[in-house]
């Protein structure tokens, strides 16, 4: 636990990347203020009282350096729609699995930079807070292998599974649905 004080305390040091406005018709979140920006919407398609939601994300594009993952974002998004229409937050449970590319996005500042030029990682803020509010996050181990990427140049929020198809199996044994 307290090998990871020096990395939270680095992330938290980070250059925040400025929140820009959000699109027309978006606002900030309930759960998440500086991403995962959502629309209010009246809809046609009630989620009934007592839902719980299992979610799983699967990643794979990469963003670009020094910006945050946009599929990061729409995870954080779908918790901060959800909670806004009434869902207890602690009745929705989401997992990112990620492979390819993406794996990038879960790399420490230092691995991150070694890769991309010197760029920020723009995604490690928003992972850090994601994991804060229970959020899984896997990485396949075939995509860590495939692109040389150890433990230690993870983010301390991340976690490893054999394979994306195997992280992916086992959370729909959970429950989780995939989201499309």
């Amino acid at each position: 636990m307290l090998k990871f004080i020096p990395v939270v305390i680095a992330l938290l040091l980070l250059p925040v990347q400025a929140h820009a406005e959000p699109r027309p018709g978006f606002h900030a979140g309930p759960v998440f203020t500086s991403f995962g920006d959502i629309a209010s919407v009246e809809s046609d398609l009630p989620i009934p009282q007592g839902t719980v939601f299992r979610v799983l994300f699967d990643v794979t594009d990469k963003a670009t350096p020094g910006q945050l993952s946009r599929h990061i974002d729409s995870a954080a998004r779908f918790i901060n729609m959800h909670v806004e229409a009434g869902v207890p937050i602690s009745d929705i449970h989401v997992a990112i699995v990620v492979h390819g590319g993406a794996a990038a996005d879960l790399l420490t500042q230092s691995a991150y930079a070694a890769r991309n030029d010197g760029a920020t990682n723009g995604s490690a803020r928003a992972i850090a807070e994601l994991k804060a509010h229970g959020v899984e996050i896997w990485l396949c181990g075939q995509t860590a292998a495939a692109y040389q990427i150890t433990r230690s140049d993870l983010l301390p929020e991340v976690g490893m599974s054999l394979s994306a198809m195997t992280a992916s199996a086992l959370l729909q044994q959970r429950g989780y649905t995939l989201n499309p």
